[in-house]
């Protein structure tokens, strides 16, 4: 049974609401002004606010302000009620993060479309809901849209057409947006003084790139290049941040799809530091090479020689005389199609 809390200071609307809520089968906790309000969630966690603007001791504004500060309520739905109309309240309520608006008179049916609404849509933000590997990113948008109130998000995200072997991005650029890899691939890498490439990432259909700079709010420290034809699609700097700003729970996701992806750059960096030559490459070999579900080796990577030794961090030659004893043991397979990866698990538990 879902939990509804109900601030309201005037009696007989709070006690008519409230029975309302609770003949449709929801548990009602109910206060009558905003201090009592924040108390009685403190006390019992609710899983939506129905809260009253203009009320004694703290208002509906201070409510909402205090919900998003505090880590114990954060990321609850959140509604307004009111009998003010004017556009005014309406933007204020929503810039402050509110996730609907119900102007009195309100009847039933307006009442309880709302409140079946913002928990049906609140559902989708949980754990695991979003794979970084998949279109996590066009989900997550799409649901944080759907949300309320975040109307600065773009309507209409088309795809960018972006050929082979062109800058996304240059090292030193100003960000100005997110971007999202619909087909192809990109690569972003750094190059040192003397002109040697480390790559910092490969990404494939379903990824988001550059969001760390727009979220450090510093200029790019890497490039990214296209290594196929790619369409790409383009979230506007101020519609990330409105995006991450408005909805707790939003942030929180994209924290843990961050979190895996740095948690994979410093597994890789400490292979590079302590690991032998044979072991960086088998390991990124398996790494790019991902199994299929049935078990079966994925397809080829196609990866140029030079692309690959700058993931590896090693030169191109030292690159292929390995993978030339690699085939020679029968532990990969070259060809025009790419490299395929024979047997993973002897590459994975080989003592190099």
């Amino acid at each position: 049974m879902k939990t509804i809390l109900l601030i309201e200071d005037n009696e007989a609307i709070r006690e008519n609401t409230a029975e309302i809520l609770e003949l449709t089968g929801y548990r009602v906790l109910t206060a009558e002004n905003g201090k009592m309000g924040v108390e009685q969630a403190l006390a019992d966690r609710p899983d939506l606010i129905i809260c009253d603007i203009m009320m004694p001791v703290l208002d509906g504004y201070g409510v909402l302000h205090i919900v998003n500060k505090n880590p114990e309520l954060e990321g609850i739905p959140f509604i307004f009620l009111t009998a003010k109309s004017e556009r005014v309240d309406f933007r204020k309520g929503m810039e402050l993060g509110a996730d609907d608006y119900l102007t009195k008179p309100f009847d039933d049916t307006e009442l309880l479309n709302a409140v079946e609404s913002r928990l049906n849509r609140f559902k989708r933000f949980k754990a695991d809901t979003y794979n970084l590997k998949q279109e996590g990113l066009t989900q997550l948008l799409h649901d944080a849209r759907s949300l309320g109130g975040l109307t600065g998000l773009s309507s209409n995200r088309k795809a960018h057409f972006v050929p082979k072997k062109q800058f996304v991005y240059t090292e030193g650029d100003e960000p100005t947006r997110l971007f999202f890899l619909k087909s192809g691939r990109v690569k972003t890498a750094r190059t040192n003084t003397d002109g040697k490439e480390l790559v910092t990432g490969l990404y494939g259909p379903g990824a988001f790139f550059g969001e760390l700079a727009l979220l450090e709010e510093t200029n790019y420290t890497d490039s990214a290049l296209t290594l196929d034809e790619t369409e790409l699609i383009y979230i506007p700097k101020d519609d990330f941040r409105q995006l991450l700003l408005a909805q707790p729970e939003i942030s929180r996701e994209f924290v843990r799809l961050l979190a895996g992806r740095v948690g994979e750059k410093e597994t890789q960096l400490l292979g590079m530091a302590y690991s032998s030559l044979r072991r960086r490459i088998a390991d990124a070999l398996l790494r790019l090479q991902e199994p299929l579900p049935n078990g079966d080796p994925g397809p080829p990577i196609q990866l140029s020689r030079d692309d690959l030794a700058a993931v590896v961090g090693t030169a191109t030659e030292s690159l292929i005389r390995t993978l030339t004893e690699f085939k020679h043991d029968g532990l990969i397979e070259i060809s025009a199609g790419g490299i395929r990866v024979l047997q993973a698990d002897k590459l994975r538990r080989a003592n190099w």
